[in-house]
């Protein structure tokens, strides 16, 4: 067998090993949505906005630098909100029964590219908890924040909300599937290339000039076996030739 498969080979294999592709693709995609729906906990997301701003005066209502330092500043208000400092108080608060570490692996703080408006985002298991946290986290901070830095140009933008259908950000049921779905082909593919790869039996006239390294001379066609009705026939035709003194050839 020729070590690289023309366009034309590729597509005979693909359809004559259809069925392996086709059964690890559905295999895939039905583990995948079972663990999706059935297995894997739902993930949901509260955000909340704190806007970082300096107290204006009488007589300086906009200052370009003191924007550019609460910009700054920022990036130290991140690692504060997600601090022990900060978070057992929201546990405190809130009675939650979690450690400062593991409550802060729940909570990211972000925030745009020169944007004095920082995003606090909370994943949890439960959409009231999730806002709660969220609420809460932000209310400390902005609370603490004087004490810590004594400054108090913090103010809470706007506060996590509670939907009333609130929907998981993860696990993403459909998506997941899909993935699954593109996973199976190729994973199908892969194992009707190795198959066919692997399989050294002689099909063909070609694979034996191949094999061998010598042209074939002849080719012995399949012999089907006469059907009973022609066999009746030539025996009623012999018959009735020789009570006429005939030869009958078939």
């Amino acid at each position: 067998m020729e070590d690289t498969i023309n366009l034309k080979g590729l597509f005979q294999m693909l359809r004559k090993r259809f069925w392996i592709i086709t059964f690890i693709t559905i295999m895939a995609m039905t583990i995948s949505g079972v663990i999706s729906f059935f297995v894997l906990t739902p993930v949901y997301q509260a955000k909340t906005q704190i806007l970082v701003n300096e107290t204006k005066s009488d007589q300086q209502l906009y200052n370009t630098q003191a924007v550019q330092t609460n910009v700054q500043l920022i990036s130290t208000y991140n690692d504060i909100i997600t601090s022990p400092a900060i978070l057992e108080k929201v546990i405190n608060k809130l009675n939650l029964k979690t450690t400062p570490q593991a409550l802060s692996s729940k909570i990211q703080v972000t925030n745009a590219k020169d944007s004095q408006v920082a995003q606090i985002l909370v994943q949890d298991t439960s959409a009231s908890r999730a806002t709660r946290i969220a609420n809460t986290t932000a209310a400390v901070f902005q609370k603490e924040i004087p004490k810590i830095m004594n400054v108090d140009n913090v103010s809470v933008l706007s506060e996590a909300m509670l939907g009333e259908n609130a929907a998981p950000i993860k696990p993403q049921p459909l998506l997941n599937i899909a993935v699954a779905l593109v996973a199976g082909l190729m994973l199908g593919i892969g194992i009707s290339l190795l198959l066919e790869y692997l399989d050294n039996t002689i099909k063909t006239e070609k694979d034996i000039e191949n094999i061998l390294g010598v042209p074939v001379i002849g080719v012995i066609a399949n012999i089907k076996e006469i059907p009973k009705e022609t066999t009746t026939l030539n025996s009623k035709a012999n018959s009735l030739a020789k009570q006429r003194g005939q030869t009958y050839e078939s």
